[in-house]
């Protein structure tokens, strides 16, 4: 089971892991930013999770994908690594699998529903199984508080979430799932 993301995504890990008979792996996907913006953006240094490519990802039995929120839309750095899957729309290579997200925002009304929405129709494109957490999209946090990190709380809801994913991700491993000769919209 693959594990992308931000804030939490120890804790999904580890969740995921704790359901026996699952590999939980953690990974981050490509910056897109130069170094000098990043500095401006003062982001925090990057992390040593190992850099996801595409063709890893058709790998995975189930995700748990994370991101930032950008003006009610996912990060452009998962966004692009995103369309760089899209030639897998046609050979359903991520259908039926499970997926669930989760995400941040800096402030208070910041589009956590928006960037759930807009995520959610990547994860279709591909024919997953999308698996909503505890509510109708997902988890959120609001990264804004004076730490900017995630409250006890938070971690604890993570490591659940990161385990009802990887228990449904086990159920539905070798469930055979329907897949079109073709992508029926190309027929």
């Amino acid at each position: 089971m693959g594990v992308l993301g931000t804030e939490g995504m120890q804790w999904r890990r580890k969740g995921a892991a704790s359901v026996e008979g699952v590999e939980a792996k953690l990974w981050q996907v490509p910056e897109t930013l130069s170094k000098e913006i990043l500095s401006k953006m003062r982001a925090p240094p990057k992390s040593d999770v190992p850099v996801i490519k595409p063709p890893e990802l058709a790998k995975a039995d189930g995700f748990v994908f994370g991101f930032p929120t950008r003006s009610g839309m996912m990060a452009a750095q998962f966004k692009a690594f995103l369309d760089a899957t899209g030639g897998f729309g046609s050979t359903l290579q991520l259908a039926g699998k499970p997926a669930g997200i989760f995400y941040s925002t800096g402030s208070e009304g910041g589009g956590q529903e928006t960037t759930a929405l807009t995520a959610i129709t990547q994860l279709v494109h591909h024919g997953m199984i999308f698996v909503p957490f505890k509510n109708t999209f997902g988890a959120g946090t609001y990264a804004g508080a004076e730490s900017g990190q995630a409250t006890d709380l938070e971690l604890v809801q993570a490591f659940d979430h990161g385990k009802s994913i990887a228990s449904i991700t086990k159920k539905l491993k070798g469930v055979e799932t329907w897949k079109s000769p073709c992508c029926w919209n190309l027929c």
